[in-house]
């Protein structure tokens, strides 16, 4: 009989592959990052517990070109600082993907808020445009010129907050205990330049990040960076606590967009 394809793979296969992907090639990406001060408040409501604010009220936006071979990912991130146990890190609100490859480790091993966008990353000349966008909305635009080279930074660990979990197959809730990930990164930055410029913040009701407004703008940068990261589960949270807040994980729940055109039946 010729192998079946969905049949198991035997223990060799899936050491092979495991073997595989561990000597991953450094990936680099070419991305735009924004930085600004929004509403204390309007930061602090995003949070799930047991995350809380830092002393600062930021926001940032990450928007990439990934050089993954034969196959580019458009890359983004919206985030706010947050804080747990002592740690300092980032709580991403929305992450953006091009393609379905990018959003199947994200969500279902480390519970990365991944959805499928359009990231769009162009410079012509000193002139840069970056930009994030969903369902037909471009929700986030950074835009600006080249205003001159910056020192390289030291290579940095940065963590983000994920909160991974699986709605109730039967019903509201979950299926099983909520839990916090700590994701750390290892980032090496070969190439970093300043942009002179602004961000702009459209309404959308699928991604409502017009409500962190650009209060008061810490810095854009283009550059070229490759990170590695680790996940580690630091604790189960109170799932009463975590649902109020799952619906930044979905569209809105009337799912418009998911109906036939209007007039086709």
């Amino acid at each position: 009989m010729a192998r079946v394809r969905y049949g198991a793979r035997t223990g060799a296969e899936a050491a092979a592959a495991r073997a595989a992907n561990s000597r991953l090639p450094a990936v680099w990406s070419t991305g735009v990052a924004a930085v600004w001060e929004s509403d204390p408040e309007a930061v602090a409501a995003v949070l799930p517990p047991p995350l809380e604010p830092t002393a600062r009220p930021l926001v940032r936006v990450n928007v990439s070109m990934v050089d993954l071979p034969g196959y580019p990912l458009g890359a983004g991130s919206f985030a706010v600082a947050a804080a747990h146990e002592g740690v300092e890190g980032w709580y991403p609100l929305v992450m953006p993907m091009t393609h379905e490859r990018a959003l199947i480790g994200g969500r279902e091993v480390f519970g990365e808020p991944k959805k499928l966008g359009e990231v769009t990353v162009e410079r012509e000349g000193l002139v840069v445009r970056a930009a994030l966008a969903r369902h037909g909305i471009t929700f986030v635009e950074v835009r600006g010129t080249v205003s001159g080279p910056l020192p390289l930074p030291a290579p940095a660990r940065k963590t983000d907050f994920y909160f991974k979990f699986l709605p109730a197959v039967d019903g509201p809730g979950f299926d099983a205990g909520p839990v916090l990930v700590h994701c750390v990164r290892d980032e090496k930055v070969r190439k970093l330049e300043r942009i002179t410029g602004d961000v702009v913040l459209r309404e959308s009701v699928y991604d409502p990040v017009a409500d962190l407004p650009v209060r008061e703008l810490v810095g854009i940068t283009v550059g070229e960076k490759t990170t590695d990261q680790k996940g580690t589960v630091v604790g189960r949270v109170d799932a009463r606590a975590l649902l109020p807040y799952v619906h930044q994980r979905y569209d809105d729940p009337r799912q418009i967009l998911d109906g036939p055109p209007e007039g086709s039946i």
